[in-house]
């Protein structure tokens, strides 16, 4: 049995940024059998419904702002991926929303400090996380075409 790391909005919980969930019933029967672990760095950390944000490459780094305010979330997200990672031991899988600043694995949009589009395939915060551990990682799209 594989340990999966999922994003809880794919397993239905709503907590999207709009309060809304991503229920991927397709994605969840190809993993039956396989013990999930649910997991939403932006619901924990700010609860749902939230502003938007964006990935955006800055002189200190690739940073997660708020859309309209310009508030910088990203120390939160990426705390509380080491915390997860740290407490979860052995993932076999991480299965990212796909687009998500957080868990897009190579579907984020990163942009730079004027919103000039740099890339439409950048990892978002936790699942770069997951990168840097060695983690299987791949968006939920790309796992649901392999079958």
């Amino acid at each position: 049995m594989r340990r999966v790391a999922i994003s809880a909005c794919l397993v239905g919980k709503p907590c999207r940024y709009d309060g809304k969930d991503n229920y991927a019933q397709a994605l969840l029967e190809m993993l039956e059998g396989d013990e999930l672990i649910p997991f939403c760095p932006e619901d924990a950390a700010f609860g749902s419904p939230r502003p938007t944000m964006d990935l955006i490459e800055t002189r200190c780094g690739i940073e997660a702002v708020c859309n309209g305010s310009g508030v910088l979330r990203s120390e939160a997200i990426r705390a509380y991926a080491r915390n997860f990672f740290d407490q979860h031991g052995a993932i076999d899988l991480f299965i990212g929303k796909d687009r998500s600043p957080s868990c897009g694995v190579c579907s984020a949009r990163l942009y730079d400090t004027q919103k000039n589009l740099l890339s439409s395939s950048a990892a978002g915060l936790m699942a770069q996380e997951a990168i840097d551990r060695n983690i299987a990682a791949v968006d939920a799209e790309k796992f649901e075409g392999k079958v």
